[in-house]
């Protein structure tokens, strides 16, 4: 492999080989920059994520995608794209984006602000409901935004083949057996009617938003990114990733975030939270076993429980 090419990755087991080593990933980055005009700005790795994504400077982020993911490479692309400056939240901007050998490459700005996983300790109820109404409003704005090409093609069709394989799927992540058993007949109980999909981001999460101090010294949103895992579909399937790692738990956040999105206080009841769920457990990534390591534990090990304990709506 010549020094300044990516290393092959064309099976997930080649890219789990490459995914973290920078002495292979390195020489190919850096030749990638060169060909970008970028060769004199220092280029730092940066430690979280699945994809290796790199600061560029102090202005630009480059994300690159394997062979396996060059799919979701042009997904961001078109959805950062299509939605740059309308959201009330900022979003990376694309400075030029590409194939490089068998690998493809996404250059943007970088957002401003630290991650909201390091300040969450630090916020109080005033911060916690300003940043709930900001992600409820800005959330309202992106699933309005029409985005073409978009799939999956047939949203009814791709709930019903997650139905097909959910027990299995969940089984084979470790579910225990009393969590399995209950999932076909919660299903069958949970109406999800058709509907116009939109524009998701799917993994709205803590972990993908940024805040910023605001002029009151209180903290405000300054970033929302990680748009790979875009899809369209119905918008209740986007608060499964809100309860499951925004709000985790806490009803008052959660309520002002739905409150702000536009849900009127009669639809937060017991039917959206076994919606909320139902989306959870037919979600494409979803992981019920490790769901449960993670969130709150409810008072009994009942579906209809887990659903009031991980959507809480609680008045305030």
């Amino acid at each position: 492999m010549p020094n300044d090419s990516l290393p092959a990755a064309a099976t997930e087991a080649q890219f789990a080989t490459v995914r973290r080593d920078e002495a292979r990933l390195r020489p190919g980055v850096l030749a990638l920059c060169r060909r970008l005009g970028r060769s004199g700005a220092d280029v730092t790795r940066f430690p979280d994520g699945s994809l290796p994504v790199y600061a560029v400077g102090d202005r630009l982020v480059l994300k690159l995608y394997p062979p396996i993911a060059r799919e979701r490479g042009q997904i961001e692309e078109r959805v950062l794209r299509t939605i740059d400056g309308r959201l009330p939240v900022p979003t990376p901007r694309v400075e030029e984006a590409g194939g490089f050998g068998t690998w493809r490459y996404l250059l943007m700005t970088r957002l401003r602000g630290e991650p909201l996983t390091e300040v969450w300790p630090r916020t109080g109820e005033r911060d916690r409901d300003r940043l709930a109404a900001q992600l409820g409003t800005a959330l309202a704005a992106l699933h309005e935004i029409p985005v073409r090409a978009l799939g999956p093609p047939d949203w009814q069709g791709f709930l019903a083949g997650q139905r097909v394989d959910c027990v299995e799927r969940q089984r084979a992540r470790g579910l225990d057996p009393e969590w399995a058993a209950q999932i076909p007949e919660f299903l069958d109980s949970v109406p999800l009617p058709p509907s116009s999909p939109v524009l998701l981001h799917t993994e709205v999460m803590r972990e993908h938003l940024l805040v910023a101090p605001g002029p009151d010294g209180g903290w405000s949103l300054s970033g929302l990114y990680d748009f790979e895992p875009a899809m369209m579909g119905d918008r209740e399937y986007e608060f499964v990733s809100v309860g499951l790692f925004v709000s985790r738990g806490d009803p008052r956040f959660l309520r002002h975030l739905l409150t702000a999105y536009g849900y009127s206080g009669d639809r937060l009841d017991a039917t959206l939270q076994r919606r909320l769920l139902a989306y959870a457990l037919l979600h494409r990534y979803s992981d019920l076993s490790w769901y449960l390591e993670e969130m709150p534990e409810p008072p009994v090990p009942k579906l209809d429980a887990l659903a009031a304990r991980w959507w809480p709506l609680d008045a305030p």
